[in-house]
């Protein structure tokens, strides 16, 4: 059995979206993860229905990302917060017309440290809580993902792996390979400590200084033991393939070719 393997289309940013989603479909997606950022999406609240529509009639799944750029959680700025609730409150419910399996969440940033981050992860807790009520009649899960470097995190490691403590099942966790490359987590045991809720994973390289979204491989993450953990730890969780505009689209091909092969002995036992 082939493990499904979901493409973001961040790689086809700002192109015209059914068309992003046929492309994707003809280098190999199973899945797709649709980021809601660009030109595309600025009135595509006033066509969800419509758009809903056509893409239940395409043979594939999804995922949704709700805007990333600009978007803060926790914000120390009030208006700031609310309008990042309001976007993902209204991602999650688009995410329930196309019956897509989650939502991705950044949980914030802190960008100064005059602003202290344990009130902004209480921000984060109550945000995520009361999107949580929104999502769960809809049957659609809520991705918690690690976001922030450079100091910008709200959370360490430990901190991150315990955040869903005492938040309803709604929510996971989703890691994201590159940004934890970036703050030096341990990925392989960030997998096994978030095991039991970990939804998905945003798989992409870089050279430890900038989020670039490289292909895997082609940046300094240590792979062999990621494979490793996915297999042993987390072999049900979404893997999703996050690589920068204008990546060449035979290297999503390379790299679902490459996830399944790494991950098809356990799947195998299963």
């Amino acid at each position: 059995m082939k493990k499904t393997i979901c493409y973001s289309d961040l790689a086809l940013l700002s192109n015209n979206l059914l068309h992003n989603i046929d492309t994707l479909i003809e280098y190999g997606a199973d899945k797709i993860e649709l980021l809601m950022d660009g030109p595309e999406w600025n009135a595509m609240e006033n066509l969800f229905q419509e758009l809903a529509q056509k893409l239940l009639s395409i043979p594939v799944g999804y995922t949704i990302h709700p805007p990333a750029w600009d978007i803060n959680l926790t914000s120390e700025n009030y208006a700031t917060r609310e309008v990042a609730f309001t976007e993902y409150k209204k991602a999650i419910e688009f995410a329930g017309s196309i019956q897509a399996t989650h939502v991705v969440i950044h949980p914030g940033f802190c960008f100064s440290p005059v602003f202290d981050k344990q009130i902004a992860q209480l921000r984060a807790k109550e945000y995520i809580s009361e999107l949580c009520r929104i999502a769960k009649p809809l049957h659609v899960k809520l991705a918690i993902e690690n976001v922030g470097y450079n100091g910008s995190s709200l959370f360490t490691q430990e901190e991150f792996t315990k955040f869903l403590a005492d938040i309803d099942e709604t929510a996971g966790f989703l890691i994201d390979t590159g940004h934890a490359h970036l703050n030096n987590w341990d990925i392989p045991r960030l997998i096994n400590e978030t095991k039991d809720r970990l939804l998905a994973l945003h798989l992409h390289d870089n050279d430890g200084k900038g989020d670039t979204h490289l292909v895997i491989g082609d940046g300094t993450i240590e792979w062999d033991p990621i494979f490793t953990a996915i297999r042993e730890d987390a072999p049900h969780a979404e893997l999703i393939l996050e690589y920068a505009p204008n990546t060449p689209l035979e290297k999503l091909q390379e790299g679902k070719d490459l996830l399944q092969s790494r991950i098809k002995a356990n799947l195998e036992l299963k």
